[in-house]
């Protein structure tokens, strides 16, 4: 390989590989295979490894390997079953990471437009780059066969497996939602939209729309959806690096989907309010908050987290906030479940309206982080429950009387959801249920979006009225 000093003294871009070359090179599979690795055998979750392995690569590179490894994830299911029926025993300790080469392999054979030459040979090599050199032929062998037996080819009976999930999850779709499981699951495996808020403080979205249009860059404003007018949102045609984009810097726009702007909207803050962002973190809503009514008295938010609480702060930052801090806006790290430090640090305040944005199982996000169906297990969402109960208790004491709280969740299980709102409304007397739509009673509460419904994320939303007695 040429020393870092010959490349430097080469004229720019002179020999150096094509991206199509560079995402052929074996280190770039074992990246992605050490990645898996890491989500799967060990329960670590993608946005922690994967800047990890970016570090090594070039953007281009990146992209592919991302979508390696979340095309893996997508389809690991038939990746797993097809390991089955070839793999004579499963592969132990330090070699178990070559069974997910292995499923690398399988995927650019049967769902990308990798060249099957490259997919096998580059994959094999990629056994080297991981210290596993003597298991190259098993996986040449497990390839070879896979390729001959034209596994991808054929039928699998198991629904399951067929659409992408765990089993545990497929069997709550299909008890929750019998009607919707294949178009839930096929939503899920899609690539998500890059959805926009246009900060409202810097320039209307009529503005915001112009520079894109002068800009060459084709977008979408949304229909209005059950009511809210998201006159914020906008969707772009295709993803691309946002921080190309016209405003970036100045702080024009935020990321953000569709679903989670309708919290600002639904919450209605009014001018000389005082207003509670529980569990805000990483700041998206807080903003937005912000953005949407100027005169609030008070936003106060806060976390578990401080770590996460402190991409609060960044996120103000470049969106020109921070004038904010201290005078308006003041962020907590808090418990919400203990009564003991909420007291301490908000003392007995209470507020006209408060966000809960309940901790939850994030199955309605799982389109945008599909390593998500793999690190929850069943017995997750009955504590993520328990929590939930316990926050609401606490945090509903903070609801002034005649205030209003606006309870959500990216998840769209219904035990974490309107079976949730259903038992706190019948626990909870002064509580009563402001319907979002139509159908919102206090029977089946809230509001529930299924992932893909007008291109947003899958997102739960009740609003509670806190009787003035």
């Amino acid at each position: 390989m040429p020393s870092k000093h010959a490349k430097a003294s080469r004229a720019p871009n002179a020999n150096k590989p094509s991206p199509y070359q560079l995402r052929h090179r074996p280190q770039l599979r074992a990246d992605a295979s050490w990645v898996l690795f890491q989500i799967l055998e060990h329960g670590k979750s993608s946005r922690e490894v994967m800047p990890k392995v970016f570090a090594r690569h070039e953007g281009s590179d990146n992209a592919w390997l991302q979508e390696m490894v979340f095309g893996c994830l997508r389809e690991l299911p038939k990746l797993q079953y097809w390991l089955r029926q070839l793999l004579d025993k499963p592969l132990k300790g330090e070699q178990k990471i070559v069974e997910h080469v292995i499923m690398l392999g399988f995927y650019q054979l049967a769902f990308s437009r990798t060249s099957e030459h490259a997919a096998v040979s580059e994959t094999v090599e990629a056994c080297a780059a991981l210290n596993q050199h003597r298991l190259k032929g098993l996986v040449n062998a497990n390839l070879r066969n896979f390729q001959r037996q034209e596994l991808s080819t054929q039928d699998i009976d198991i629904p399951h497996v067929n659409l992408g999930l765990p089993k545990w999850f497929y069997k709550q779709l299909l008890k929750q939602y019998p009607e919707h499981v294949e178009r839930i699951a096929a939503n899920m495996n899609e690539r998500p939209p890059l959805w926009l808020r246009v900060n409202q403080l810097v320039g209307s979205r009529l503005n915001y729309s112009s520079q894109l249009d002068a800009a060459g860059i084709e977008f979408d404003l949304p229909e209005m959806h059950n009511g809210a007018k998201a006159e914020s949102a906008i969707k772009l045609a295709k993803r691309q690096d946002i921080t190309s984009l016209p405003g970036f810097e100045t702080g024009a726009f935020a990321v953000q989907d569709l679903a989670a702007q309708l919290a600002a909207e639904y919450l209605d803050v009014q001018a000389g309010e005082d207003v509670l962002d529980c569990c805000a973190a990483p700041g998206g809503k807080t903003a937005h908050i912000l953005e949407s009514q100027e005169g609030l008295a008070s936003l106060d938010a806060i976390d578990s987290d401080g770590e996460r609480l402190g991409r609060i702060d960044e996120n103000m930052q470049r969106l020109g906030h921070t004038a904010h801090f201290g005078e308006r806006l003041n962020l907590y790290v808090v418990d919400a479940s203990n009564s003991e430090v909420i007291k301490t640090v908000l003392g007995d305040k209470q507020y006209d309206k408060i966000l809960l944005d309940a901790p939850c199982s994030a199955t309605g996000v799982i389109r945008r982080h599909p390593d998500i169906r793999w690190l929850r297990k069943s017995a997750d969402i009955d504590a993520t429950v328990s929590l939930q109960k316990e926050i609401l208790k606490q945090i509903w004491q903070r609801v002034k009387p005649g205030g209003m709280m606006l309870y959500a969740t990216c998840s769209i299980l219904k035990q974490e959801n309107e079976i949730q709102i259903a038992e706190f409304l019948q626990d909870n007397s002064d509580a009563t249920l402001l319907p979002l739509h139509d159908k919102d009673n206090e029977t089946t509460p809230g509001l529930q979006i299924l992932p893909g419904e007008s291109q947003m994320d899958g997102f739960y939303y009740a609003r509670l009225l806190k009787s003035k007695t």
